[in-house]
C-alpha cells in the first residue's frame, strides 16, 4: 500500500490511540507497573502520543497530520474547502478503533485483574468527573475551541519571517503536543479532554465489541457529549479564526 493522505491519518490516529489509552490502561488497571501514578502521567502520555502521532502521519502520506475530525472540520470551515472531510474522518475511526484493540491486546491479563468496570471503560472512552452534561458539553466545546486556535496559532507563527520572531515549522509537532498536554493539566478535569469525536466514539466501540471480562456498559448515554462537543467547537473555532482572516 503506498503512502496517501488516507493511511497516514488511520495509522496516526491508530498510534495517537495505542499511546494515549495505553497511558491510561497503564495508570487506573490493576497490577500495571504504573498503577495510580496520577493524572499528571496520564496527560503527559497523551501528550506525547499526539506528537509521536503526528510524525507517524507525516511519515504514513498525511501531511496535515490532523488525527482528528475537530482539527479536520475547523480547518474546512476556516478554508471554506470541505473536500478532505468524508476521507479523514473515516480513516480517523477506523485508527482509533484499532489503536483502542492494540490497548486491550497490550494489557490483556490486567483486565481480568481489575475488577472497577468504571476503570476499564476509561481505558477507551472519557467520562465526566461530575454528570452534568449541559456543563459536561461546555466543557469539551471551551477546549475544542482553544485547541483549534492553538493549533493554527502554531502553524501560523511556525511560517512567519524568522526575523520578527516565527518558529521553525519543524517544531509543530513538539508544540502541538504541549497545546494537548496543557489542555489536559488546565481544562481536563471535567470530562477528561476527548476534544477529538474518534478518540472517543472508536474507542467506546470497541469497548462495547471486545471480549472484555466485567466490562460493564459502555455508557452510551453519555457518549454523544465528546463527540458532538468537540465538533460545534471546531465549528466555531473556524468560524473565530475566518473572521480574523488566518
Amino acid at each position: 500500500m503506498q503512502q496517501s493522505p488516507f493511511l497516514g491519518e488511520l495509522v496516526g490516529t491508530m498510534v495517537l490511540i495505542l499511546l494515549g489509552n495505553g497511558v491510561v490502561a497503564n495508570v487506573v488497571l490493576k497490577k500495571t507497573k504504573g498503577e495510580n501514578s496520577g493524572w499528571i502521567v496520564i496527560t503527559a502520555g497523551w501528550g506525547f502520543a499526539v506528537m509521536i502521532g503526528i510524525f507517524t502521519a507525516n511519515a504514513f502520506g498525511s501531511a496535515a497530520a490532523h488525527l482528528n475530525p475537530a482539527v479536520t472540520i475547523a480547518f474546512a470551515v476556516l478554508r471554506n474547502d470541505y473536500a478532505s472531510v468524508p476521507s479523514y474522518l473515516l480513516a480517523q475511526l477506523i485508527g482509533a478503533f484499532l489503536g483502542s484493540v492494540l490497548v486491550w491486546l497490550q494489557y490483556f491479563p490486567h483486565w481480568k485483574a481489575t475488577e472497577d468496570p468504571g476503570s476499564k471503560l476509561a481505558c477507551f472512552a472519557t467520562g465526566p468527573a461530575i454528570r452534568s452534561y449541559g456543563y459536561n458539553f461546555l466543557s469539551e466545546f471551551i477546549a475544542t475551541i482553544l485547541l483549534i486556535v492553538g493549533v493554527v496559532a502554531i502553524g501560523y507563527a511556525g511560517t512567519a519571517d524568522p526575523d520578527k520572531g516565527g518558529i521553525p515549522s519543524g517544531l509543530t509537532p513538539y508544540l502541538v503536543g504541549m497545546l494537548v498536554w496543557s489542555l489536559g493539566l488546565s481544562l481536563g478535569g471535567t470530562t477528561g479532554y476527548g476534544i477529538n469525536p474518534v478518540r472517543d466514539l472508536g474507542p467506546r466501540l470497541a469497548h462495547m465489541l471486545l471480549p472484555i471480562p466485567g466490562k460493564g456498559t459502555s455508557d452510551w448515554s453519555y457518549g454523544w457529549i465528546p463527540v458532538l462537543g468537540p465538533i460545534l467547537g471546531a465549528i466555531v473555532g473556524g468560524l473565530i479564526l475566518r473572521s480574523f482572516s488566518f
